[in-house]
């Protein structure tokens, strides 16, 4: 039975045998009946807000510019395990007042492939792990049921992955969506029910599922974009791509500030988009592996066209022209002869404009002058990325090959 004085309060109940006491029950009780009265208390939803600010998990803090750009990695060994296949089962079948049910073990479900895939969301191979296992199948159960195949693991690499297997190539990753099975899953065994034959009408036989394939592969990435800023240390490719795109490479007044490739979009009118890449700085004796060496040489193969940044302050500035064009044949035979663009940059110092004469004398062809710093003559210089950007893509779909795009 509820007491009496629980409704007595009636106009102050939140809830069935929940009190609001009122000042004037307060006022009917005795001293020694009473508790020291306290500050009022916070409104509910005010103290939860608080509550689940403190309870909020710090969220992950995207990388910087230099975190990024010290992670990338552009080689990867991996070592790949399809799913193993599940196996067949060996049962028969039970039912009242059926002796002679017969066989029906089911078949084993296949095991996972391992699949490379490209995502253009992907920059470099710093995500791809050194070992992946594929997920293995089920094994078979009873009433002809059989086992559920495994999933397919996808490896995300970024454009231009290459995949080797000793030194062959055995998959060439050019194009966003392409795919390679890196590993195919075991298939899954036999239940009983598949030896089920005129003169074996109940066989106990079974067959376990075979083992994924295990595959050692290297990963290599070489940047595809459409032109490729190459140049000797401090000649101003990253300033000049920052001048020409929305990219955001580390500008220094010291040699080897990009130690890392970067890529910059080139916006036109007709919403068509050009990827310029900054490759590291090249020095003599790069093809013998000097400097950075190999590691950055290989990711101007990519590129369909060019462009020879030169840095015109310096003396004899024809003479980095021709270094540059002799380490990149010495590299890969007719990779000097692509097109290309010779830019003369640093015209904002005086005796660049002084150099100007002479190099294009020497070279016998015109040159693209301009400076990065102040703008000069950029415009210029998009044009002409138009026009080459214009001349390659002609030459791809003539060869039946798909341009890329960005």
């Amino acid at each position: 039975m509820i007491p009496g004085r629980i409704f007595s309060a009636s106009p102050h109940t939140l809830l069935e045998g929940m009190v609001l006491w009122s000042p004037s029950i307060r006022a009917g009780l005795k001293p020694s009946q009473l508790l020291p009265q306290q500050a009022p208390s916070r409104p509910l939803s005010v103290g939860y807000m608080n509550c689940a600010k403190h309870q909020e998990l710090p969220g992950k803090k995207p990388l910087s510019e230099k975190k990024l750009k010290r992670h990338f990695v552009d080689r990867r060994r991996v070592l790949v395990r399809a799913g193993n296949g599940g196996s067949g089962a060996s049962c028969f079948h039970s039912e009242p007042r059926k002796e002679f049910g017969g066989p029906d073990g089911g078949d084993g479900g296949s095991g996972g492939h391992v699949i490379l895939r490209v995502d253009q969301q992907v920059r470099s191979l710093s995500s791809v792990l050194s070992l992946y296992q594929g997920f293995h199948g089920e094994d078979g159960g009873r009433k002809n049921c059989s086992g559920r195949g495994g999933a397919t693991l996808y490896i995300r690499v970024p454009v231009g992955t290459l995949v080797k297997e000793g030194s062959e190539t055995v998959a060439e990753l050019s194009h966003p969506g392409d795919e390679y099975i890196a590993a195919l899953g075991g298939a899954g065994g036999k239940g009983n029910r598949f030896f089920l034959a005129n003169d074996n009408r109940a066989p106990a036989m079974y067959t376990p599922g075979e083992p994924g394939q295990e595959r050692v592969l290297l990963l290599e990435l070489k940047t595809v974009a459409h032109a490729g800023l190459v140049g000797f240390p401090n000649a101003g490719k990253s300033s000049l791509l920052r001048a020409i795109s929305n990219a955001k490479p580390t500008v220094a007044s010291y040699p080897f500030t990009t130690l890392n490739p970067h890529i910059g979009i080139v916006h036109y009118a007709d919403h068509q988009q050009v990827a310029v890449a900054d490759i590291p700085g090249i020095v003599r004796g790069a093809h013998q592996n000097r400097g950075l060496g190999l590691s950055f040489l290989r990711h101007i193969e990519r590129c369909l066209f060019l462009l020879f940044v030169v840095d015109l302050s310096l003396p004899e500035p024809w003479a980095q022209v021709e270094d540059l064009k002799y380490e990149l044949e010495k590299h890969k035979e007719g990779l000097s002869q692509r097109p290309h663009e010779i830019i003369a940059n640093k015209m904002d110092l005086p005796q660049a404009r002084a150099n100007l004469p002479r190099l294009q004398a020497h070279l016998g062809q015109e040159v693209i002058a301009l400076s990065a710093l102040t703008g000069e003559n950029l415009e210029q210089l998009l044009l002409r990325v138009k026009v080459l950007h214009d001349a390659c893509v002609e030459a791809e779909r003539g060869q039946g090959r798909q341009p890329l795009r960005w």
